[in-house]
């Protein structure tokens, strides 16, 4: 890892950090407790919006004043106001977390995923600040960033794990491709003019096939994501299960499908279709020759999540999607 030039110094208007006490005069044993280790956090910010630049300046200032380290990637820290105390990294490597308490990220959904990528490798919690549209995986918004640095600083928070999906992409057998996600797999279609044909299969035993435009299989976080957008259902995060929805399915029997947590999912592309795509997260992707099989299970590796307050996932889902709620009388006593 590198620093900007002059990192050992913070700035001018932050208070410099103490050095070390002097030893006991006359070499008395010292009773005093001992230093605590430095804290420093990560933060990854969507640099294209001016609203994630101002936030970002604000958060690092509020952190640095507070006597903790602050860690972005240089890429962005070139398009970031920050000042020489901020540690820089050079590139997106699986350590750049090393020593970080926690990941803080600044955007909207896809930059809110891309930070589950750092925060999977690392184990490190993720807090996600919302300066998008819906940003369900955020916890807080752009008006609460003096609240969020507060909490950080007296760690406040709690951490929860997420549930995740591996996914193994097969061709005549062999292993084509692995990945993860946090919210989806989607096996789509690439011909706009052409549907993909499918079947797909639980545990091992086929259950349906069609023509479709694709076939998602999601978490519970993801089942607020693409697959609410394909009709599927909302699943409560805390509900262990694995989901499985078409999207523009040619069938009768074309319905969502809820499964077990070990359940494993698998779509195959039939021999005869034209070539499909696997896109995780909307990040990663891959393409899949006719006859690939995808299978999807539970993930081994969670993704964790700072959480700020209690609010119920219902009351969540009413804020996110601003849903109509105002005729509701309350609880009968």
């Amino acid at each position: 890892m590198t620093s900007r030039p002059g990192g050992a110094q913070p700035p001018a208007d932050l208070p410099l950090p103490a050095g070390p006490a002097p030893a006991p005069a006359g070499g008395a044993p010292d009773d005093r407790p001992p230093a605590a280790a430095p804290r420093t956090v990560f933060l990854l910010a969507h640099t294209g919006r001016p609203a994630a630049v101002r936030s970002a300046e604000l958060v690092v200032l509020g952190l640095l004043r507070s006597g903790i380290g602050v860690r972005v990637l240089a890429a962005e820290a070139a398009d970031l106001p920050l000042p020489p105390a901020v540690e820089t990294v050079p590139e997106a490597t699986p350590d750049v977390l090393d020593g970080c308490e926690l990941l803080i990220v600044l955007g909207g959904d896809g930059t809110l995923l891309r930070g589950a990528e750092f925060a999977r490798a690392s184990g490190v919690p993720m807090l996600g600040v919302n300066l998008g549209r819906v940003g369900f995986l955020a916890e807080a918004e752009r008006d609460d960033l003096d609240k969020v640095v507060d909490r950080v600083v007296t760690r406040a928070y709690e951490v929860e794990e997420r549930m995740t999906l591996d996914v193994v992409v097969y061709d005549n057998g062999d292993v084509l491709h692995t990945n993860w996600a946090l919210n989806e797999a989607a096996v789509q279609k690439v011909a706009p003019e052409r549907m993909l044909e499918v079947v797909l299969a639980i545990d091992g035993r086929p259950v349906t096939g069609f023509g479709c435009d694709g076939v998602i299989c999601a978490t519970p976080t993801g089942s607020t994501a693409y697959a609410f957008s394909a009709g599927g259902p909302v699943i409560w995060p805390e509900v262990e299960a694995l989901l499985m929805v078409p999207i523009g399915a040619h069938a009768l029997f074309a319905k969502p499908l809820v499964t077990t947590p070990d359940s494993v999912l698998a779509v195959e592309v039939e021999p005869h279709t034209p070539d499909g795509v696997l896109w995780c997260d909307g990040r990663r992707t891959v393409s899949l020759p006719a006859g690939a099989r995808v299978e999807v299970r539970r993930g081994s590796v969670p993704v964790r999540l700072a959480r700020l307050h209690h609010a119920s996932f219902s009351d969540r889902l009413v804020a996110k999607f601003a849903l109509p709620v105002s005729g509701w009388r309350g609880a009968p006593h």
